[in-house]
Formats: structure tokens, sequence, C-alpha cells
């Protein structure tokens, strides 16, 4: 909401702009009026809607034909003032002021207008039947009040319907001529009723409304009251209560009828509460909140945006069979003004049988995101209502900076959940394989994956003694000098050379010793393609003897093309090098170091996997 207003008073001489302002004042009609009254500011905590308001008075005597344009262009809202008791003064309204307004502001940013009948206290009649026809006319007049600066009568209330149509304006919301809302406004309630149907069912039960209307208002619905709204809506719309819930039908009718009412600030409350601003817009302060990652820092989910997170796919998971069907997930993002999931997605994360995304896929794409981009991240949590379902102060509260790479060196240890693994390798080397065997993928089923749907990105969940991690692998471009900062930004490398191809190590060879030798980042050396015949590699000495002379462990053989999935002991060995930068290379080629690491990692799989299928029941 606005943090001010600006209001000016506009009208021909005589018509008692200066008066209005001055018995407002001073709670009394002034003895002696001047020309013009000096801008005065009325303070916050004295305003119905606690916003400091600015009010300006014109004079045609004391001011310029420029000066009153500028004052045009920085009014939020412009009354127009005519005496009750002078036709040429409510005239002037639509031949000489209405049209010099819209020459003087912008088209495209619509001054409410407020026409203010001044000097009722002089007739008996009212000059309603004159201006109604005038505010049918022109949309950009929100409303108009009879009034009279010298018994005080209505004063207030033209201040208080000034300031509402600037902070509550009608135009955005509702169309008079059709009488009903505009298109821009059902967009945005309807977004509304979904991320508050908590339970995915259509409808609002009471304890969804009672959680809306205390989110929105700071104050639950009594019983009654509840009933009450809900009987009005079963009067007028034949389907907007169904199984005792209101239903979106149901909903946007209640807010047509707040509307209609002249309670359009009920409607504009609630829309500020969801995040949208005054051209029905999600706020850029509401989608991307201030959020520092200082250097050498990564950003993760932490436990509460994990369990919203969850408990937006159960409310989509329908069918409870732990993934989301292509119709589920447009359904899921429905919320959101674009699909932000590509077909790409499909080839990052683990999928069914069926090529769905699994739960575990959906967390990982989730995690994926946070790493790489925070703020789209961030937004993304805003479509779906994370700071108002989770009663956040913002999105940026279910995002974790992860301390200083350097401090968990020094302290040999890491808080961080997230490792990122970067692939390098010639081309056709078996790096888009290894990406996909660390989803389950065989050779037979990679080879259904489409070129234009192929992902540089794979992210799924390993197990180091007991503790679940992501691991976050990115393959590489092999342009060997092109590579950027973020290319060579890890926690851990990946080398991969194709066994049967006497060229391919000589590409491994050359990257490390460029950009990886004298780092503290671990590399490890892939002998892909493995179930093919080794040929001898064309370079200086032989992959094992270049990993001993340079303290790696020795090349791990890997390939996926088996009967099943392929094994996934090689990245939990990536994963426990990422978590352990400060070991030694030495250390890393212990039996025993990976034996300790593959057994927590197994038993802690198995009974993962049962706590899970536990957990499922209940969903």
């Amino acid at each position: 909401m606005r943090k001010d207003v600006r209001i000016l008073l506009v009208g021909e001489p005589k018509v008692g702009k200066t008066s209005l302002i001055m018995s407002l004042v001073s709670e009394e009609f002034p003895d002696v009026v001047p020309y013009r009254a000096e801008e005065i500011t009325i303070p916050a905590d004295v305003t119905p809607e606690r916003v400091p308001t600015h009010i300006v008075d014109y004079s045609e005597a004391e001011q310029t034909d420029e000066q009153l344009f500028q004052e045009i262009s920085k009014a939020n809202v412009i009354c127009i003032v005519y005496s009750v008791n002078n036709k040429k003064s409510i005239e002037k309204v639509t031949s000489h002021w209405i049209p010099l307004i819209t020459d003087n502001t912008d088209k495209d940013s619509r001054v409410p207008l407020i026409l203010v009948g001044n000097k009722s206290d002089l007739v008996e009649h009212s000059s309603m039947e004159t201006i109604l026809p005038i505010m049918n006319q022109y949309s950009e007049i929100e409303t108009c009040v009879e009034c009279s600066a010298k018994n005080l009568k209505n004063i207030s209330e033209l201040f208080y319907y000034a300031q509402k149509a600037v902070l509550h304006p009608t135009g955005p919301l509702y169309c008079p001529e059709k009488k009903d809302m505009k298109s821009l406004c059902v967009k945005a309630l309807s977004r509304i009723f979904k991320v508050s149907d908590l339970d995915n069912d259509g409808i609002l039960n009471d304890n969804e409304l009672n959680f809306f209307q205390r989110t929105c208002f700071n104050t639950p619905l009594a019983p009654q009251a509840l009933e009450d709204v809900k009987n009005v809506v079963r009067k007028n719309v034949s389907d907007g209560v169904c199984d005792n819930g209101l239903t979106l039908k149901g909903f946007l009718f209640l807010h047509t009828l707040f509307i209609q009412r002249g309670r359009h600030e009920t409607t504009w409350t609630v829309l500020r509460r969801f995040g949208y601003d005054d051209d029905l817009e999600l706020h850029q302060d509401y989608l991307f909140p201030a959020l520092k990652i200082p250097p050498d820092c990564t950003t993760e989910l932490n436990h509460n945006a994990y369990l919203f997170l969850q408990s937006v796919f159960d409310k989509h998971d329908k069918d409870r069979d732990c993934a989301l069907s292509p119709e589920e997930l447009r359904d899921l993002f429905d919320v959101f003004p674009y699909m932000p999931w590509g077909p790409d997605v499909n080839n990052t994360v683990c999928t069914n049988d069926q090529g769905w995304i699994t739960y575990q896929g959906y967390l990982s794409q989730w995690t994926l995101t946070t790493y790489l981009d925070v703020q789209r991240c961030l937004e993304y949590l805003g479509y779906l209502g994370y700071s108002i379902i989770a009663e956040q102060e913002s999105h940026a509260a279910g995002i974790t900076v992860t301390r200083d790479k350097k401090i968990d060196l020094q302290k040999k240890q890491t808080q961080r959940s997230v490792f990122r693994c970067n692939i390098f390798g010639d081309v056709s080397s078996g790096k888009s394989g290894f990406l996909q065997a660390f989803l389950g993928r065989n050779l037979m089923r990679q080879k259904v994956v489409r070129e234009e749907h192929r992902s540089y990105y794979a992210i799924s969940t390993t197990y180091v003694y007991g503790q679940e991690k992501y691991l976050l692998l990115h393959e590489v471009f092999p342009d060997f000098d092109y590579l950027s900062d973020a290319d060579l930004a890890c926690d851990t490398v990946c080398l991969v050379y194709d066994v049967s191809n006497p060229h391919s190590f000589e590409y491994c060879a050359k990257v490390f010793k460029q950009y990886f030798m004298d780092s503290k980042i671990p590399c490890m050396m892939i002998a892909a393609k493995s179930d093919l015949p080794e040929i001898k590699q064309l370079y200086a000495c032989s992959p094992l003897e270049f990993c001993r002379k340079h303290k790696m462990p020795p090349p791990q053989s890997f390939t996926c093309n088996t009967a099943a999935a392929p094994s996934k002991d090689i990245y939990i060995k990536l994963t426990t090098m990422a978590m352990h930068p400060h070991v030694s290379q030495v250390d890393l080629k212990s039996s025993t170091f990976w034996l300790r690491a593959s057994v927590g990692a197994t038993v802690f799989a198995v009974l993962g996997f049962a706590m899970y299928r536990v957990l499922l029941k209940p969903r």
C-alpha cells in the first residue's frame, strides 16, 4: 500500500474549496477565507487508514496554469469541487476540469476523481440527478459526495473517500458497465483461492476459511458469522457452496458483493496480503525479498520449506502414487503465470517408469533451483504462497545460507546438505550417461531421451555415514579454452574418459593439470564405458600411473550398459569426497575409508526406504 496520499482540490472560483480544507482542520466554518489554503499534512495516526495525507488547495487568482499542471501531475487523487446551487460550476466539471486533468496525467496511470458538491446547506434538493450521468460517463470518477463546509456535513467523509480512492481504488477491480469484476482481479482472486485451498479439493472448508480470515484480517470468523456468509452465497449463487464449503464461484461472488457495496477495501486487504500491488501484479518486494549471500556460501532449503513443499506435493498427488502426472503437475503450477519446469526437468531428476517426476525427484528439482538460482526459487515460493501458508515474514525465511567453505575446511566438517560435482570429459566420453545413470537409468532407458530435452544437470540423494545428502552433477561443456569461474566452482571434480577411445584420457589430464592440480578441490577419474574392451590411452603415462603421481584415487570403472539400474556406489564416493575435502587424497585411496561410508549408506538407505513406505501409508 502507498506510504502517503496527496489530495488536490480543484474547481471554479467561489465554490468553497478553501473553506472545505479549513473546516476539516479547525472543525468550524472560517469567518475569513483566504484565496488559497497552505498545503497541510494530516499525520498517519489520525487518519482512518493510518497513512499520512497531504491536502493541496488551488486558486486561480494566486496560481498559474503551469503550477496547476504540476500539482495535477503530483496528485494521487483529485477532488473536483462544484457548488450545488451553481449550474455553471457543475457544467464546468465535464467541459473544463475533467478534460484538463486527462490532458495532464499519464494515460497509463489513471488518477481517481471525486466529485464534491459543496454548499448543500443552501439548497433543499440534491444534485445527484445531474451528477449520476457524469459518473456513468467517466470511469475514473470513484464516487460523488455532497457536503457543506458551513455546517461541517460530510467533511471528514469527503477526505476519507479521497484517501480510500487512492489506497483502495475501484478501477482495477471492477467494471461498472458490466457490473462485474475485471479479468485481472478474477485471476488474482482465483490464485488466492487455490493457494488457500490447502487440500486442493476445490472447496474452502471451515478450517481453511478461518485460516484465510486470520491470515488477512488477524481474526477468525465466529461459527455463526461463517454460516451467515455461506447463507448469503447460497441465496445468490446456485453452486457457490458445496459440501458446506465455499467454491471458487462463491468466493468470487463474495468479493463482487463487497465491491458493489462499497467495501472494496476488504478485497484490497486480501489482495495485498497475498502480495499484489495496485496494478494487480505480484509485487517485486513480495516475490524477491532481500537475501544476503556472502562469497563462497551456498543456498539451501531449510526444514520448514521442505515441509511446505511436501504438503504442496501431497495436495496435488491425487492418485497417491508418489509421482506427479502431467495433469497433476499442470494443476500444481496453475498458480504460476507460466510453466516453470520444461521437459528437461524430467531428465534432471528421478522419474517413475512412465517418466513422471517422483516425490524424490520433485524435492530434488527444488533443491537444484535453490542452489543454482535462489532468486528464482524465492519467486516460485512466492507464487505458491509460502510465507503466507507457512506464516513466515517472507519467503527468504525458507532459505538457509551456508557458511563459508573456508570455515568448513578449517573445522574439518560441514553443515551443508547439497554438494556440487562438475563433470569434465571430452566429446562422447560418457558424461551424459554418467549423469543419467545417477537417476537410475541404464543405457536402454537413456536412448529414449530426445536431444532437445537433454539436461546438463542431474540431482538426487545419496547416503553417507547414515546422512542423506543431495549430490548435484553438472556436465561442463568440453571447450577447454573457455572454462568460466562457474565451471570451476564446485565441491568435487569428476574427470571422465572413454576406455575404448585411445585419445579420450588426454583431455582429462590437461583439464586436471591446468585447473585442479594446485587446487584443494578433490578429484576423481572415471573410466567410463568399462563394458567395452579397454584400449591403451595415447598419453605419456597410463591413467592409473597419472592418478598415483597426483595422489588421486585409482580410476573408477563405470558403465551404464547394465540390465538393471546402474550401481550408485561411485556417487556415494563422490559425495563423501565433497563432504570431506580436508581428507587427503592418500586417505581417499584407503579401502576402509570407503567401506565405512558405503556400509553406513547401505544401512541407512534400507532403513530410510522402510521409513518412507511407513510415512506414505497415511498419504
